[in-house]
């Protein structure tokens, strides 16, 4: 059973950026690609429409007087945040909506005890801080639900296979000896952060685990930076549920950045990502990044078509492999130890 927790009619335009990349055409590709799946799915298909986090919620991991604050700027008109990060006067709803789709998915889940369920909402959120909007992202959507598990007694792990480093994420469970927080990203690149050796805070520590890759790499050297230095931390922490950040910008086709994954690569960490749940009906995949709309679209179907035993549409793209990155794997998994050693 697949639980899609994003438009299901018309989507209109919403958190409208313009000609900027991160646009509501990007989810009516998601949903395209999901409509793919549709005609073999059949029933076992749900879409249901997101509903707004309320402000405990979002107070588990933003500062109220940020929250006050983002709200206050929204509604009185908006503008730009940063370089990056733009906010119109519906972008407060359409934030509260992204924030509050994941506990809505949990919640789907949890009722079920089956199943996997897919956040397709927008803006995303991993860059998002306690106290600032960062690199597109409002608020900190698979944060807030990462928190809420949290607060139910529950161990996250939290894999973020996005091409930018989820750094706001990081920040928020540094300390968390509850959440494991896995990232794999292109390296040096936005926002600059995600080293090996960044390993977690004295309550966290070996509770966050970097893989840094270069330009180029393909999507074997995903899977063995997942296979070398996260399994082993994965295995130990023995997490009860898993949440995917799903950004899809890591593809080949993508104009924000340079690995070179395809579609047929997210299938393959989809079913790497789903054996680290303990049972079925824990595992929840969140939209991130993700801005050519025909990559998004494929990616999405492969992932989804993954995670439901569905076929890949006509035409999937293959898993890639031979790009540089292998060595850069190894020398993570011995910064790591070394920093887990200091």
């Amino acid at each position: 059973m697949l639980t899609v927790i994003g438009p299901s009619g018309g989507t209109g335009t919403v958190h409208d950026g313009g000609t900027h990349p991160e646009r509501q055409a990007r989810i009516d590709a998601v949903m395209a690609g999901i409509a793919d799946l549709a005609p073999e799915l059949g029933s076992e298909l749900e879409i249901v429409p997101p509903e707004r986090a309320d402000a405990a919620a979002l107070e588990r991991v933003h500062a109220a007087g940020y929250v006050h604050r983002l709200e206050e700027f929204c509604l009185s008109g908006g503008g730009n945040l940063d370089l990056d990060t733009f906010a119109r006067p519906d972008s407060w709803e359409a934030a509260l909506l992204s924030a509050g789709a994941g506990l809505q998915a949990i919640d789907a889940l949890r009722a079920r005890g089956d199943g996997v369920a897919f956040v397709a909402t927008r803006p995303p959120g991993h860059h998002a801080l306690t106290d600032r909007s960062m690199g597109f992202c409002l608020l900190n959507n698979v944060a807030v639900s990462a928190a809420a598990l949290v607060a139910a007694g529950e161990r996250v792990l939290i894999v973020d296979w996005d091409v930018h480093h989820g750094n706001g994420t990081q920040a928020m469970f540094w300390n968390d000896p509850s959440v494991l927080y896995v990232s794999t990203h292109q390296s040096p690149f936005y926002p600059g952060t995600g080293q090996a050796d960044e390993v977690g805070g004295t309550a966290g520590r070996g509770l966050t685990v970097n893989v840094p890759l270069p330009a180029g790499a393909t999507g074997d050297v995903v899977r063995r930076a997942l296979d070398v230095v996260a399994a082993p931390a994965i295995d130990a922490f023995s997490p009860t549920w898993v949440l995917i950040s799903a950004g899809f910008d890591a593809h080949r086709g993508d104009p924000l950045a340079d690995l070179s994954l395809s579609g047929g690569d997210f299938a393959a960490l989809a079913r790497t990502v789903s054996a680290y749940a303990p049972r079925p009906g824990r595992l929840v995949v969140v939209l991130e990044g993700g801005y050519d709309l025909r990559a998004l679209r494929t990616s999405v179907a492969a992932t989804l078509g993954a995670l439901t035993g569905a076929s890949p549409p006509d035409g999937a793209e293959r898993p890639t492999s031979g790009g540089p990155g292998a060595e850069m794997v190894e020398l993570a998994a011995a910064a790591r130890e070394q920093a887990l050693d200091d």
